[in-house]
């Protein structure tokens, strides 16, 4: 292809797609391929609750969850400028949650909205976050309109590692798809018990796409993840808390002998949005719908998390925390302080 062929982008005005933001934009971002483009730009992996759901007495566009962390994630859209009457409902919605993730999306952001966002994350609690998302939309000649995001206003220190903000859900509401997840992960558990090995299926599974595992140090877990939207589940060591970057850099200098015993490479994925990391496995092009097709999914992910427990949880427990290796190098180096190590015998 030349120069001289290249298209040029058109942008489209929003209102050309989407006449109402309650009947046309919720619903169009609600979509899973759509939902995915949003947590591709925020950085994290969400997975739709509701649309107009209450959460208490307030009530969010779209409500998520973080895969990674669990916790609620509440979008607002809005396709004009930004306004007062929605900063109110975040404003809402933030001092009604102990952690969540704000998400406010709108055609234009005034500065001075993006300033206050910018604010509210400098002087709000690490559990509550804000973003603030534009939207728009470009076309090439007569192709399709295609939506892009563009981060205003994000968390200073962004970090996928918050409580747990949500009620448990009852039985009685639970929706076709925290069904399903229940019963996928039960099954799971019937397969652990099958194998044998350090992790036990000996526990209660939850409502959620993910389940974690215990590999004998606070801060680290090996986790089952099933993503649905990508057609994949995934096995992973999860690192969080304020030294996750520094452990996983250490353990992935060790990359090439934790291959070699494991007998597979591992994706290293340092998260740079946030302060957790993990390194994972993957099995692709799986439908964990499919009921028929689940004792060779959790098998797969059964003995990869077997295996990864048996390579990694000493490295893990050998890890040394930067503060205390920081500590020894400030003991050993301290001007006027006499090596007191045996002397060598003669």
């Amino acid at each position: 292809m030349t120069a001289g062929t290249l298209g040029r982008l058109t942008r489209v005005d929003p209102r050309d797609i989407w006449m109402s933001e309650a009947a046309d934009f919720t619903p169009w971002l609600a979509r899973e391929e759509n939902l995915a483009v949003l947590a591709e730009t925020l950085g994290i992996e969400l997975e739709l609750e509701a649309q107009e759901r209450a959460v208490g007495p307030f009530r969010a566009d779209l409500l998520c969850k973080d895969i990674g962390s669990n916790a609620w994630v509440l979008v607002e859209n809005q396709l004009e400028r930004t306004d007062h009457t929605h900063l109110g409902q975040l404003l809402t919605y933030a001092s009604g949650l102990e952690a969540v993730t704000i998400v406010w999306i709108a055609g234009k952001f005034t500065e001075e909205h993006r300033a206050t966002l910018d604010w509210l994350n400098k002087v709000t609690d690490e559990s509550i976050r804000f973003f603030g998302l534009e939207v728009e939309l470009w076309r090439i000649a007569d192709s399709p309109a295609a939506p892009k995001f563009n981060v205003i206003s994000k968390p200073n220190d962004w970090s996928r590692s918050v409580a747990d903000a949500a009620r448990a859900i009852d039985d009685s509401e639970l929706s076709a798809i925290r069904a399903a997840q229940r019963a996928y992960w039960t099954a799971f558990h019937s397969m652990l018990d099958r194998i044998g090995g350090p992790i036990s299926g000996n526990r209660k599974a939850q409502l959620q796409s993910w389940m974690a595992y215990p590999i004998g140090r606070s801060g680290f877990s090996l986790n089952a993840a099933m993503l649905r939207p990508r057609r994949q589940v995934r096995a992973e060591l999860y690192i969080t808390g304020s030294n996750a970057k520094t452990f996983f850099h250490n353990l992935k200098e060790q990359d090439d002998d934790i291959a070699a015993e494991l007998g597979y490479p591992l994706v290293w994925e340092e998260l740079p949005a946030g302060r957790d990391s993990r390194v994972s496995v993957y099995l692709d092009d799986v439908d964990t719908g499919d009921q028929s097709d689940w004792e060779r999914q959790h098998e797969w992910l059964a003995r990869r998390l077997t295996e990864m427990h048996r390579v990694l949880s000493r490295r893990v427990r050998q890890l040394e925390s930067p503060s205390r290796a920081a500590g020894h190098r400030e003991k050993d180096t301290i001007p006027g302080v006499l090596d007191l190590q045996p002397s060598p015998a003669r």
